[in-house]
């Protein structure tokens, strides 16, 4: 019955309302950095998505009847990319200026959800936020206290610009907006996915130190094992390590912990058995290379 009411419920006061001021937008805009404060399982970022256009919400239903139902339908399940929820909040508050239809409004809302997930992740979890990473703990680990402060600087920097402009943007545009952004998003998507492994490879190449320590015995020319792996496929090791971290995640559904921890056994077996490179005395001596 609940449900049926709430499916039926239809504002009181149609006229639309006077546009929210730029004041407003921005004040908006700083609420959306709390999207996942309140993240739960049921509804994801629903607490945190009204809070952030309530603000609005106040301003445009003076009617409490109105409020109360604009408040409940925006508190269905909301999941989208934090960095681009302001686009979806300047349409709905768009179409909530206006009063449109209330099941437009949670149409709009899902419809335009959706793809920015896909989107932002493989812009900036795949690609922005790793090559930022890349660079400013390259400083860091040269003892740069640049580094971490370069790293914050751009990283909420850019999610800051984008968030202002992307709120001002879709609530001039409203509904239409929508269009503009998913026209090319599945070639977008497509496009940052490939930048994005292309970095990661990168990565895998300028940071990866996995070396073995293995010497096969060949009578007075004993054979560096990983001498021959760098002549056939250098880095060789770095790269099978990602390749089964992807293996674990992408098959077998393993979370990043699990990931850790199998890479943490991993460490730790082939540290007592000699198998890697590095400061230490191992169990097991695969290989005395006699002294020159």
């Amino acid at each position: 019955m609940a449900s049926n009411v709430k499916e039926a419920a239809k504002y009181t006061d149609l006229t639309p309302a006077a546009p929210l001021s730029k004041a407003d937008l921005n004040k908006m805009t700083w609420r959306s950095l709390q999207l996942q404060s309140a993240f739960n399982y049921e509804r994801m970022q629903a607490a945190g998505w009204l809070w952030g256009i309530l603000p609005g919400l106040e301003k445009i239903h003076t009617n409490k009847e109105d409020l109360a139902i604009s408040m409940s339908h925006n508190m269905d399940f909301f999941n989208t990319h934090p960095y681009l929820v302001t686009f979806v909040m300047g349409i709905v508050l768009s179409l909530e200026q206006q009063k449109a239809d209330i099941a437009t409004i949670r149409s709009v809302r899902v419809a335009a959800m959706g793809p920015l997930g896909g989107i932002g992740d493989a812009l900036f979890w795949y690609t922005f936020m790793p090559i930022v990473a890349g660079i400013t703990a390259t400083m860091a680990i040269d003892g740069s206290l640049v580094g971490p402060i370069l790293y914050f600087v751009i990283a909420f920097g850019v999610q800051m610009v984008l968030r202002f402009w992307l709120m001002s943007w879709s609530y001039k545009l409203g509904s239409n907006a929508i269009g503009i952004l998913t026209k090319n998003a599945k070639e977008f998507t497509r496009s940052a996915s490939i930048l994005g492994v292309f970095i990661i490879g990168a990565m895998v190449v300028t940071f990866g130190g996995t070396t073995t320590r293995i010497w096969i015995p060949n009578g007075d020319n004993p054979i560096n094992l990983q001498g021959q792996l760098d002549t056939i496929f250098p880095k060789m090791l770095p790269f099978a390590i990602t390749m089964l971290c992807y293996w674990l995640i992408k098959k077998k559904n393993f979370t990043p912990v699990k990931v850790i921890l199998v890479l943490l056994v991993i460490g730790i077996v082939g540290a007592i058995f000699g198998v890697w490179a590095g400061d230490y005395t191992p169990l097991v001596d695969w290989y005395t290379v006699p002294a020159a």
